[in-house]
């Protein structure tokens, strides 16, 4: 998709963009022109990604982000607001999927860790992200990337499928909240991309995940990044609040596939 330049120089902020989806997301920006501040706790994997993507230092931005730490996240908003003045741009993509086994048995610290990540840290970064933009005069746009999990609720986990529901309702209040500054925050639920360095999936399990997706393969590297952009884009100026999933049909129901001349 061309998005005729509306990305030229535009300051974007992706949160875990040393995973699969962050490098995704970042490389699809990269291509239209952005600046990036990639932010992750594995500070070697983006200056890694910042190389590999061939992305200017003199305007790219890096920061070796714990997201469990409110000083850690105070700090990447007070270095993009010195770099940039303000982001027009931020893609929490950050997420930790584990799969914890039954609740009976969870560890409370690691019920914690989940929700600090995938809830609490997208609320602090849109708190204070969007103060730069609205300091600025920046009507700029979030996009959270949540999961179709939170409409499923399979065992072992229950937690992960909470955070994204609470991420969803969050992204709502958020939309509602900054309308009135012309800054927009929508939801995209990408698909089954397995290879995560936090989650190992076993081969078996990967297979009967991709046997599950309707249209038959898992992610790519377009297929979510797309919607992003999209979004993103002055096209989209009117959405806000809106939750897509990019996903073959994966979060509609329970597929099972039909021999084709059925």
């Amino acid at each position: 998709m061309n998005h005729h330049g509306a990305f030229k120089d535009k300051r974007v902020v992706v949160t875990g963009a040393a995973g699969i989806y962050g490098g995704w997301i970042a490389a699809a920006f990269a291509r239209e022109g952005a600046r990036l501040c990639l932010s992750d706790m594995r500070r070697d994997k983006i200056e890694t990604l910042a190389a590999e993507l061939g992305l200017d230092p003199a305007t790219t931005v890096l920061h070796g982000t714990r997201l469990t730490e409110s000083a850690s996240i105070q700090d990447l908003a007070k270095h993009v607001g010195t770099e940039w003045g303000a982001p027009d741009i931020v893609i929490n993509n950050a997420g930790v999927y584990p799969r914890t086994g039954v609740l009976l048995n969870l560890d409370d610290a690691e019920f914690d860790r989940i929700m600090a990540v995938n809830v609490r840290a997208p609320f602090i970064v849109t708190k204070h992200m969007s103060r730069l933009m609205i300091d600025n005069g920046i009507q700029g746009a979030f996009v959270n990337i949540g999961s179709g999990a939170a409409r499923q609720m399979p065992t072992g986990s229950v937690t992960y499928c909470m955070s994204k529901t609470a991420l969803e309702r969050l992204s709502k209040g958020q939309a509602l909240e900054l309308a009135p500054y012309k800054i927009r925050v929508n939801v995209v639920e990408p698909g089954f991309a397995p290879g995560s360095d936090f989650s190992y999936l076993p081969p078996d399990y990967v297979d009967r995940m991709t046997a599950r997706i309707p249209l038959g393969r898992n992610s790519g590297p377009d297929d979510t990044a797309q919607m992003v952009l999209y979004f993103c884009s002055p096209t989209a100026s009117y959405i806000t609040g809106a939750v897509v999933a990019v996903d073959g049909g994966n979060s509609i129901g329970t597929y099972q596939p039909t021999p084709t001349n059925a």
